[in-house]
């Protein structure tokens, strides 16, 4: 327990050196980290909304509107399935229904089958497993109508999905923002936390979250009446001439195939939004523009028409270009939403709040407050309580708090009110394991043992109790990790580090101190 080699030596030293320079960014001001040399680490903490104000929002996913979206697509593929087999029939849509009317009635068993055919299973997840059922039910109403019917399980795997996918769009929304650590959660069955740290103006952050950024491509249809547009059709405004336009409903290609947008600059230097597709996605707009030659292609934002060029010829290269009445910041946020994607459904601001800059500086205040006093009672307690061996010991607590921030710099955490009470209870704890191995050693002195041999001892008779003690900690603060939100996980992250560079300082640097001072000066009496 008491051999210490030199690589051993070296390597307990480099790691505290090393924790040292991790930490050392945090007591500087941002001029100064960036005069640092280049091998020097430069990240921070990453405060928290609570610590240094930001933006709060409370969102919620319009389940109502993902409904309808689904109800527009199932019309469109029962009115396709009918087209393909040549069934002429009245189709119409109330609430989770499409109802379907046969002109000739001896076609009922085809239609059917037909329909019945666009089910899909829609998986229900269990404990034991999952249990599979259809998306819609296909029953007759009469003698020559069918009604296909949205199941509750398909609206719900619906919803599930949009909430999930609109998670992952307003985290890349939020990021192109270049916003550090936001917390992004869901809350309850369709709605979603949002808590960006350092944000005081939340009018961008809200008109990106605010707008769907849903981008469809749709063939025009000039010769049609836009006041009484044919089935199948449906009549939008267009942004730049105002004009009211006929267009397909169902789109051509989708900008779920985008894998760029960018701001650019037309021949008369006005901005523009220059977009390319990926593979497959290229290859359809190359098929569209190769056999509507001389046509209108429509380009639909959020139910508006941005822009309606005709095709001259045909574009191959998977690339296209909006062009309208855009400044560099409107087509620089174009942009981005065209990059992070579209929402599947639109978001309600439910609360919104701003968190002040002066609020969050009290409490890191009232934290390093609370931190001091701390730390000073601790270290007069163990001095005058175990002497020398007290202010090994409170070197060492030293060294954890400089490894504590060290490491929450270099995974880039984020520290939070809760996560500073993490840190002041991983101080108050960090002299547990200390404690424990002085008090075994105070007995082995009074058991007359030599003073090497008693420290030995000592330090061999509390490993497991400090081992398990420790153990038992980490698991309460893996659980909470895991199962917890984002307050009690940032106190969850402080805590789980402290107990791992608590245990490394109270173990190993402590004793490395107190080997090295018995080696150098040999005591022959221990006084502890």
């Amino acid at each position: 327990m008491l051999d210490f080699p030199p690589w051993k030596i070296t390597f307990i030293l480099l790691i505290c050196a090393i924790g040292l320079l991790a930490a050392v960014p945090n007591f500087l001001s941002d001029e100064q980290v960036e005069s640092l040399p280049g091998f020097m680490p430069s990240s921070k903490v990453t405060l928290g909304l609570d610590l240094q104000g930001g933006s709060h929002m409370l969102l919620e996913v319009d389940s109502e509107a993902v409904v309808q979206e689904r109800m527009a697509n199932l019309e469109g593929e029962v009115r396709d399935a009918l087209r393909g087999l040549r069934i002429i029939a009245n189709i119409t849509t109330s609430e989770r229904t499409v109802r379907v009317r046969l002109r000739d009635e001896s076609q009922m068993r085809e239609a059917r089958k037909a329909i019945s055919d666009l089910a899909a299973p829609v998986g229900e997840g269990s404990v034991l497993g999952a249990s599979f059922s259809k998306n819609i039910d296909v029953n007759t109403e009469g003698s020559g109508t069918i009604l296909a019917t949205l199941t509750e399980g398909a609206i719900k795997d619906r919803i599930t999905n949009a909430v999930e996918q609109s998670l992952e769009i307003v985290r890349r929304r939020v990021d192109e923002m270049g916003t550090r650590e936001p917390t992004i959660q869901r809350q309850g069955a369709d709605r979603i936390l949002l808590q960006v740290p350092g944000l005081q103006d939340s009018g961008q952050l809200r008109a990106l979250l605010e707008t769907t950024a849903k981008m469809t491509f749709h063939m025009v249809n000039e010769s049609a009446d836009p006041s009484r547009p044919p089935p199948g059709y449906m009549t939008l405004p267009s942004i730049d001439t105002g004009e009211m336009l006929v267009l397909e409903r169902r789109a051509r290609l989708s900008g779920e195939s985008l894998v760029d947008a960018s701001v650019g600059f037309n021949d008369k230097s006005q901005p523009v939004v220059n977009f390319r597709f990926d593979t497959s996605g290229g290859r359809r707009f190359a098929d569209i523009t190769r056999e509507n030659v001389n046509k209108r292609f429509a380009i639909v934002l959020d139910d508006e028409i941005i822009s309606a060029p005709n095709i001259m010829s045909p574009i191959l290269g998977g690339a296209g270009q909006i062009s309208g009445n855009f400044t560099v910041e409107s087509a620089n946020e174009l942009a981005i939403l065209l990059r992070a994607g579209a929402l599947p459904a639109p978001l309600t601001i439910m609360e919104e709040r701003t968190v002040g800059p002066d609020l969050g500086q009290d409490s890191v205040d009232a934290g390093k407050i609370a931190g001091i006093i701390g730390l000073v009672g601790i270290v007069i307690f163990m001095i005058l309580v175990y002497g020398w061996f007290g202010l090994a010991a409170n070197i060492a607590l030293l060294v954890n708090i400089f490894l504590l921030m060290g490491a929450l710099s270099t995974l880039g955490a984020t520290l939070t009110l809760p996560g500073i009470a993490g840190i002041v209870l991983t101080v108050g704890m960090a002299v547990d394991a200390n404690v424990l191995v002085f008090e075994r050693i105070k007995e082995e002195v009074r058991g007359a043992r030599a003073p090497l041999r008693a420290v030995e001892v000592g330090y061999q008779q509390a490993m497991s109790t400090i081992v398990d003690a420790n153990i038992t900690t980490f698991i309460a603060a893996f659980l909470l990790f895991q199962f917890g939100s984002g307050p009690v996980r940032g106190f969850a992250v402080t805590l789980g580090i402290g107990i791992i560079t608590s245990v490394f300082t109270a173990v190993v640097v402590t004793r490395l101190l107190i080997v090295v001072w018995m080696r150098r000066y040999r005591p022959q009496r221990l006084i502890i």
